[in-house]
């Protein structure tokens, strides 16, 4: 099986010692397309760099709303820059996130917006950070539609009717380590049957979530890790699991043009 992480952080400093091993215990388990996502401008320049000195890695690029207070048009224009880059493939992860409120609200709408435009664009698609908005990002998505908009929904935490609106506007749907959670993937395990094959994606969100049986053994979640998502997911929605490990493979290079 060929297995695409959809969504992750070797940009983190959680891995500066080790990131050559962790990318190789990926590549020897079939995990052959890393996507690294950056959540403000260090984090980006970090992601492009990883992603320009390895093959079949890739970069997206923005400012995470926890950091949107920081956020200004002179670091925008940077990330514009940055770019240019073949490798980068994606802009964000960008949302709204009103669960800690590391920015205020007005911060967050305000560089959402903006980034969404700068998306547009230059059409790249989107990945969607969504906490605890209460339809807020939606309201925002819609009412800042594109047609033709790509995008995916990282880490999908949301209800049924949050999920089906995602679905109608095209989104893709990330599912992360939390399915395979007994108590807290509970609810993912139940939606997770009527998201249409051809928009899910699998992702680890590394170095968090990481997804049983490994969270018993280690803290730092790691792109191998995202064959028990794929396992777990092939489970609740009783499909082969190569077969999912293929269309989620295509679904991820649809997603961003590889």
């Amino acid at each position: 099986m060929k297995l695409f992480d959809s969504h992750c952080h070797l940009n983190d400093s959680a891995y500066d010692k080790d990131v050559d091993a962790v990318i190789k215990r990926a590549h020897d388990v079939g995990v052959s397309a890393c996507m690294i996502v950056g959540t403000d401008k260090e984090s980006s320049i970090k992601a492009v760099a990883l992603a320009t000195s390895t093959n079949n890695i890739y970069a997206s690029i923005g400012i995470h709303p926890h950091e949107a207070k920081h956020c200004s048009e002179s670091t925008l224009k940077y990330l514009i820059n940055l770019a240019e880059n073949t490798k980068v493939c994606a802009w964000g992860e960008i949302g709204l996130d009103f669960n800690r409120m590391y920015s205020p609200q007005d911060d967050q709408e305000k560089w959402f917006i903006r980034q969404l435009e700068i998306a547009d664009k230059y059409n790249l698609p989107v990945i969607f950070h969504e906490r605890d908005s209460n339809g807020r990002l939606l309201e925002i998505v819609m009412t800042h539609s594109k047609k033709g908009r790509k995008g995916v929904v990282h880490c999908f935490s949301g209800n049924r009717m949050e999920l089906e609106q995602y679905i109608n506007l095209g989104l893709y749907i990330g599912i992360t380590g939390v399915l395979t959670l007994k108590k807290r993937g509970a609810a993912l395990r139940k939606l997770a049957p009527i998201i249409p094959v051809e928009q899910i994606l699998i992702e680890t969100d590394a170095p968090y979530l990481t997804p049983a049986p490994e969270k018993n053994r280690t803290r730092r979640n790691e792109p191998a890790f995202v064959r028990h998502i794929l396992f777990k997911l092939a489970e609740t929605r009783k499909e082969d699991p190569e077969y999912l490990a293929s269309v989620t493979w295509e679904n991820s290079c649809r997603l961003f043009n590889i």
